[in-house]
């Protein structure tokens, strides 16, 4: 028997993670021949081993976009521009076709790698080429092995697959008797779901949020968990979500309701500026009816909790947040106290309602409102006010809040 040739590179491997990386392989693939060829061929032929550990994730990504599902599969390519995939019984014949270099691909897009391990196993799969027609003039060094094994094991092959979520499944948790309780095991399934799922889930709970018909349950579950959902929606989905809600909407004026959900879900900076800004100054005549006195207190609390669900003052544009920042700043301030039974010892009467619903706010909108409110200094109607001491005061608080 011929003994066993050992490659030079073959103690710097043993020493290097690799061992540990491939130990991070999940049960079902350590069970497999392939994977246990790969351990045998890495201390004699590294370049080898590489090329088999490769071909294992790509039949894993292949297996594993079978079982997220054939028909999303097939959007997934229409809309891509990838091969056609059939949505019938050859659609499983088609995917086993796919070349290496589509497959990535095709996994990227269907949510199942997210895009630095797409660009990591292009790569990958470029030094497997680069090993495979080049074998006389360049071999596998332990960069190289390295760079494969990690890359392949951490991207694929540590992975258990994931079975995308559906719209029908959505739909039993909103209608649920009872409020909604989101399975953080579905939440990542919608992470991971490609643009053209996410999408058609976030139609349907829009679509259901806004309808009138539907029970008052069903349609704050749909505005939970729009929000809930919201953080791991992708920006290219929130751009087709809000076109297709302006085309629903029109040109008409937008319902408190219709910015509350197109805010939850992270679409209102799409939609026209025109009809934002006609929005927003209709909540400003509504301030301005009310009145920022101190005496008004009882109906600032009703109007300015709506504003966070109408996105904050971030929402606002530029051309009416800052007459909103000013009846918000004129409300704080309040005016000189000290005066009758109750205010003796109060030297500024403001609103008690309003002040740290304003304070949260101007907080959370210091990024876009600090100029806003710096120009307020020369304001006549805020010089006046803070021409008493403990007024000016109480202005003195609101710059330091946009300042930090």
């Amino acid at each position: 028997m011929g003994e066993v040739v050992l490659h030079p590179a073959s103690d710097l491997i043993s020493d290097s993670e690799i061992p540990a990386i491939m130990g991070q392989i999940r049960p079902q693939w350590q069970s497999k021949g392939l994977i246990e060829r790969v351990r045998r061929l890495l201390p004699v032929d590294p370049s080898s081993a590489c090329q088999r550990l490769l071909n294992a994730a790509v039949q894993d990504l292949r297996e594993k976009v079978q079982i997220a599902g054939i028909d999303i599969a097939a959007e997934v390519a229409t809309a891509h521009k990838l091969p056609p995939i059939n949505r019938g019984d050859r659609g499983a014949e088609d995917i086993e076709n796919y070349s290496t270099a589509k497959l990535i691909d095709l996994s990227y897009r269907m949510g199942l790698l997210s895009r630095p391990e797409w660009r990591k196993m292009t790569r990958a799969y470029d030094i497997r080429r680069d090993l495979e027609h080049e074998d006389a003039e360049y071999e596998a060094g332990i960069e190289d092995c390295i760079y494969i094994f990690k890359t392949c094991v951490d991207a694929v092959l540590s992975r258990d697959p994931i079975t995308l979520i559906h719209v029908s499944e959505v739909k039993q948790i909103v209608q649920a008797s009872g409020p909604v309780a989101w399975d953080p095991d579905l939440l990542t399934d919608y992470e991971h779901a490609p643009d053209t799922r996410q999408l058609e889930i976030l139609k349907f709970l829009l679509s259901m949020a806004l309808n009138d018909s539907e029970p008052e349950l069903v349609r704050g579950n749909c505005y939970t968990l729009i929000a809930e959902i919201s953080p791991c929606t992708r920006d290219g989905v929130r751009v087709d979500l809000a076109k297709h809600q302006m085309d629903k909407i029109g040109r008409v004026p937008l319902t408190e309701l219709q910015v509350r959900v197109a805010h939850a879900a992270g679409i209102l900076p799409y939609f026209r500026k025109a009809q934002r800004t006609a929005f927003f100054r209709n909540q400003l005549e509504t301030l301005e009816k009310i009145g920022h006195r101190w005496r008004a207190n009882s109906s600032h609390g009703t109007a300015l909790r709506q504003f966070p669900e109408f996105g904050g003052l971030a929402a606002v544009p530029a051309d009416v947040r800052v007459q909103i920042v000013r009846w918000m700043t004129l409300c704080y301030l309040g005016e000189p106290g000290g005066y009758g039974t109750m205010g003796r010892n109060r030297k500024v009467f403001y609103s008690n309602s309003a002040a740290p619903l304003i304070e949260q706010m101007f907080k959370a909108g210091r990024e876009v409102i600090r100029d806003d409110l710096s120009g307020l200094q020369d304001d006549r109607a805020v010089k006046r006010a803070c021409s008493d001491g403990d007024v000016a005061r109480r202005f003195q608080n609101l710059l330091d809040l946009v300042d930090v």
